[in-house]
């Protein structure tokens, strides 16, 4: 008798190929058949009507702290991944001497927005290497599998110290840090992972260790880690010089022999994206192995009454040292809420140094009052466009819907991927993956983890801009190919049992909410889902109709 069998379902297997009819049965673990004439399981599911798909990879995530203190790992757990990837964009918790802790905690407060005071008190710091690192996450028993990189940020600072920020390494240098990369890969990290982004700082203001390495120094450790099958993750900064980035990749991709990932963005226009698809297509006609992932959707940081505010000027600052109900207080009273109004009419949107500052108030879309976020919204939707229809300031329109909603109302800056024409074509590349939701960063600004579901919902069944068939692929068998996953990925006997049955019709993304769960009581984001009907990490049941059950049998996937 089998652990478990799924009765009836549209199977759609990860291949991209046509969906079919049948069951599933899982022993353990693994998937031991799929098809008809399947015999009974001593628990038995339903799945009629719904879609029977591999459970989702999701390749950029920063859960190197939240597992500490979350190891549901939410909200991508709501939202069918059964894999995720950490380590992304060069910072890292490891390598680290115990005297680098805080250097290394406060970097990822300053680079993806994880409070330094929760990572410190959020995990036991009892490692030095990066193996250690993973003995240490194996001791979390996560909700889902999670996956490792060993970061340039890190492993720079442990070979050269404060030289690490500003400075050119040595051939020494260089090659310590070659082998420590390659050491990692050896104790179970799926690469390495570097950044040359420029908004990536320090929290004295300096660009992080890495930024400028030489590529001499990118392409030895690439050597290293392609010499024992690891992958090589980057953050470029393509909006400098775009053609020594993507040369960069194509010596990193010649240099390993393997797997190279980046990260992108649509831009503003068409010949933006196109320039380096058609630069990276180039080089894969080399037949060399680099791959792309980009936030399927205009994107960037949610702002709203109850949250982040986008004038900073000083009635702006002071409403940000208010809980809600003052907030809400403070803009029902006539003057000072004139006050906010004569202010923000004065500011400049590029004032104050935030990137996201940086757009102008038609990319600043409002989610809607739905219960179900808008991310497709036009101009209609944007605060520009509302205040026009109704002959206002676009910070009278924010305030107007902030008190009709009691201050729930959200909006998403959309800083990424503002041209929809432009991301399609972007998306069009078989290169390209849909994913970056940046689950684990930037947590009280930013909610883009359900990228996965909106893939199905928005691109898949509502668009028709991928198939539903195709869709399932490049969330399942793509992603794993990319981290080296032999075993996860498809609907095939002998792979692990990481299973969705999901209601595509139902299917959608519930509207973010904030919550008080970090340690210490820092604010986060999270966003829940409807029309997962049951999610299978390692052959258990974590979610049952949208909700987790409590079972964590996620593993450490050691390369």
């Amino acid at each position: 008798m089998h652990d478990l069998v799924i009765r009836n379902g549209t199977i759609m297997d990860g291949t991209g190929g046509e969906p079919y009819e049948g069951d599933i049965a899982i022993t353990a673990d693994k998937i031991v058949d799929v098809g008809g004439s399947i015999g009974m399981g001593r628990e038995e599911l339903d799945a009629s009507d719904r879609l029977v798909t591999p459970g989702f990879v999701d390749l950029h995530t920063h859960f190197d702290a939240q597992i500490g203190w979350d190891p549901l790992l939410t909200p991508v757990s709501w939202h069918g991944v059964t894999s995720a990837l950490m380590g992304n964009c060069g910072v890292t918790f490891a390598p680290c001497r115990p005297d680098d802790r805080e250097l290394l905690a406060g970097m990822m407060e300053t680079v993806e927005d994880i409070p330094k005071d929760a990572i410190l008190e959020g995990l036991p710091w009892n490692w030095e290497h990066y193996g250690e690192y993973l003995d240490s996450v194996e001791t979390m028993s996560p909700a889902i599998n999670v996956s490792g990189l060993v970061g340039h940020c890190a492993l720079r600072f442990y070979v050269m110290g404060e030289r690490a920020v500003e400075e050119q390494a040595t051939p020494e240098e260089r090659t310590f840090m070659a082998a420590l990369a390659r050491d990692a890969v050896k104790d179970g990290a799926a690469g390495f992972s570097t950044s040359r982004l420029l908004f990536h700082k320090l929290p004295d203001g300096r660009h992080i260790p890495g930024t400028h390495a030489a590529h001499e120094e990118l392409v030895e450790i690439a050597e290293a880690v392609g010499s024992v099958g690891g992958l090589m993750q980057n953050v470029t900064n393509l909006r400098g010089d775009m053609n020594g980035e993507i040369d960069l990749l194509g010596k990193e991709a010649r240099a390993s022999g393997g797997r190279v990932l980046f990260s992108m963005a649509a831009g503003p226009t068409n010949e933006y994206g196109d320039k380096i698809c058609n630069g990276v297509a180039d080089l894969r006609k080399e037949g060399l192995d680099i791959n792309a992932i980009s936030i399927p959707r205009g994107s960037g940081f949610v702002t709203g009454l109850a949250c982040n505010l986008i004038w900073r000027s000083d009635p702006w600052r002071r409403l940000t040292e208010m809980d809600l109900s003052e907030r809400l207080s403070t803009i029902r009273n006539e003057s000072s809420c004139a006050e906010l109004v004569s202010s923000a009419k004065k500011e400049v949107l590029s004032d104050y140094g935030a990137i996201w500052r940086l757009v102008g108030m038609e990319h600043v879309v409002w989610l809607g009052d739905t219960g179900k976020p808008n991310y497709v919204g036009g101009k209609e939707s944007s605060l520009q466009g509302m205040a026009d229809a109704a002959g206002e300031h676009p910070v009278e329109t924010f305030i107007r819907i902030a008190d009709e909603s009691n201050g729930r109302a959200l909006f998403t800056v959309r800083f990424f991927n503002q041209n929809q024409e432009a991301l399609k074509r972007v998306l069009s590349h078989d290169f390209v993956m849909p994913g970056l939701g940046d689950a684990g960063a930037h947590v009280s600004q930013i909610m883009d983890s359900g990228w996965s579901t909106f893939v199905l919902t928005h691109w898949a069944r509502d668009a028709g801009f991928y198939s539903i068939e195709e869709a399932v692929r490049l969330l399942t068998s793509a992603p794993a190919r990319v981290l080296g996953l032999g075993d996860r990925g498809l609907m095939r006997p002998g792979y692990f049992a990481d299973i969705n049955i999901l209601d595509i019709d139902n299917l959608g993304e519930k509207m973010p909410e904030l919550v008080d769960d970090f340690p210490g009581g820092a604010t986060r984001f999270i966003q829940k889902a409807q029309g997962y009907h049951t999610t299978i990490c390692n052959g258990e049941i974590i979610l049952r109709h949208d909700e987790h059950t409590g079972t964590r049998p996620g593993r450490v996937l050691r390369h």
